[in-house]
């Protein structure tokens, strides 16, 4: 009963959300990455299809280029997919993999210039309107048969932020939700309790910051992360903010009052000393560091951080005892605990123009049945997947786990696309470079909200 009831709700939540991602991103370097280019071929697509399906069944030597944004391939999703990556390469030593693995931001530049002078054979990609609209137009991505997919446990309504006209052309992996990591027993030692409204945030700020420990470890030096806290807030303020968010940037004004009380609360927020000094100019490993190492009480990101519970670099004492809770509750706002800022993550597609196409999209396949990068992600810890996990609980998850299955079993409500991801790839440079100022208390809420209005126009 359990599972049909998780199944249906997992259905029915992820249905009503816009489906893309941001996040899935570690600030490391990569144990190995093979610096590659395509290189250009004189044949037509067609032959070049033809020939990498005779190589295939030949068992000729083929080269699959693989470029992700997870450069931690030890941990977490990295794990998951150089995991898969062995896996076929056993299963067809006929077949190389290459992988170029970059943090996210290195990632996206450099995927451009792939764009421009041929792309990996395997690419990371969102789903999301800032990054795919611009790709699919560029044509550089390869439809998908959509019905090979029809036993694959994809969530209802997963796919459609990798489409365009109808067609497929990548295929999602998460489902990703905001929250706030927190540390249970550093909680439980000093008789902090998990707050409950936006109010007891602040007052529990204090009281961390009075004990000489950092309240909320950031990533600000990312602006896509202090989007995700604006949005998780109007999330709190609106409930369902999506039908704003979209007015607002096709029209360039944001003018609206759901816009002016979240921004000036992230900015009062970040004033208030929440955040740890220097959180503007800091990455992603710094703010997780500051919270496995017991520095912070708590760390806010997505979802796909719930791999740190069974992470053994992380010491025991802290990895055992990560919990999570979502955005409070904000004065005014109409939304409950069971409205999430989430949307389906990252994922993957193939080169339009591969020397080995057939190749790339039979390992994209292998990849995603049902029994691989679901059932694996689960078991490793990395969180939701966009396909269903239910028949892979095993009664040895972590409380981790459970605690972020819950929250979205019990979901009544799902954002979809952050507010920096609805817009073109220039809005979203604009607010996640604007956002830094608004925070970091050098630019007004006034003045960010007419940025992000002009970036419209």
């Amino acid at each position: 009963m359990k599972k049909k009831l998780m199944a249906s709700i997992l259905a029915a939540a992820m249905a009503v959300s816009m489906m893309t991602g941001c996040g899935d991103t570690k600030d490391a370097t990569a144990d190995a990455a093979a610096d590659t280019k395509t290189e250009s071929a004189g044949a037509t697509e067609a032959a070049d299809a033809a020939n990498a399906a005779d190589d295939s069944a030949s068992g000729e030597e083929v080269t699959i280029k693989l470029f992700s944004n997870l450069p931690d391939r030890k941990n977490g999703q990295g794990l998951v997919e150089q995991t898969l990556i062995d896996e076929y390469m056993l299963e067809n030593p006929n077949v190389t993999i290459e992988v170029e693995a970059l943090d996210e931001e290195s990632y996206k530049t450099k995927f451009k210039a792939y764009a421009m002078d041929g792309m990996p054979d395997v690419v990371s990609i969102w789903g999301q309107p800032s990054f795919l609209d611009e790709v699919l137009d560029a044509g550089v991505l390869a439809e998908l048969n959509e019905s090979d997919y029809a036993d694959y446990s994809f969530v209802s309504g997963s796919l459609e932020g990798f489409k365009k006209d109808g067609k497929l052309y990548g295929l999602p992996r998460n489902t990703d939700i905001m929250v706030f990591y927190y540390n249970e027993k550093m909680f439980t030692d000093n008789g902090w309790e998990v707050p409950q409204t936006y109010d007891d945030l602040l007052a529990l700020a204090d009281e961390i910051n009075a004990a000489g420990i950092v309240p909320v470890a950031m990533d600000g030096g990312d602006g896509w992360v202090l989007a995700c806290y604006m949005q998780d807030l109007m999330v709190r303020l609106a409930q369902t903010p999506s039908d704003k968010i979209a007015n607002a940037i096709a029209n360039g004004d944001f003018s609206d009052p759901l816009f002016t009380e979240a921004s000036q609360l992230l900015a009062d927020t970040a004033a208030a000393g929440v955040f740890q000094t220097g959180f503007d100019s800091q990455d992603y490993g710094t703010a997780q560091n500051l919270f496995t190492n017991g520095q912070a009480a708590m760390f806010y990101m997505g979802s796909w951080e719930t791999s740190m519970a069974l992470n053994e670099d992380i010491p025991e004492d802290v990895r055992n005892n990560i919990r999570v809770f979502v955005m409070p509750a904000v004065e005014g706002g109409s939304a409950t605990a069971t409205d999430l800022a989430a949307w389906n993550g990252g994922g993957y597609g193939v080169s339009a123009d591969s020397e080995v196409k057939d190749e790339a999209i039979k390992f994209l396949n292998f990849m995603y049945q049902p029994d691989k990068l679901s059932k694996y992600g689960w078991e490793f810890g990395v969180g939701l997947s966009a396909q269903d996990q239910t028949s892979y609980l095993t009664g040895d998850e972590t409380e981790l786990q459970l605690q972020v299955m819950d929250l979205l079993k019990n979901a009544t409500n799902i954002s979809g696309t952050p507010i920096n991801d609805c817009g073109s790839s220039s809005f979203k440079t604009t607010i996640e470079t604007e956002i830094q100022s608004l925070a970091n208390g050098s630019e007004t809420a006034e003045d960010f909200l007419a940025a992000l209005g002009e970036a419209c126009k």
